[in-house]
């Protein structure tokens, strides 16, 4: 059975696509921590990102660095965070989260509510700094 995330990337699901490439895909997480928080993910349905084989990381790692810069542009802080952090999902996965102190990747912290509108301005506003 596939996973959201797999349900994501092959449009079964929406999503607020920022980029995507062959084998990597990354969207705006629908419940972030702070606005621009973001997922990438590798293609390839793998549980445990230690799992991809050594190319396969690099190039998710890659792949993530592209997007983190361009988050940075986008979203005003002082840096991003790179975090790879959750049991809920299957599918191994990068967040990436403009933070502006460590109490903004606390996941305990209550999630953002965005409008529809809000999540399409931000992803756009990322999309456009690639």
């Amino acid at each position: 059975m596939a996973t959201i995330f797999t349900k994501i990337i092959n449009g079964e699901i929406p999503s607020y696509k920022i980029a995507e490439d062959e084998n990597h895909y990354a969207f705006l997480d629908i419940a972030p921590l702070t606005k621009g928080h973001l997922l990438v993910v590798p293609k390839r349905e793998v549980d445990y990102i230690f799992d991809l084989d050594t190319e396969e990381y690099a190039n998710l790692q890659k792949f993530a660095h592209k997007i983190a810069i361009a988050l940075k542009k986008a979203i005003p802080c002082t840096k991003v965070a790179s975090i790879v952090l959750g049991l809920e999902v299957p599918h191994a996965h990068i967040h990436l989260i403009p933070m502006n102190s460590e109490k903004d990747v606390n996941f305990s912290n209550p999630k953002l509510k965005l409008t529809e509108e809000e999540f399409k301005e931000i992803a756009n506003k990322i999309s456009n700094e690639i």
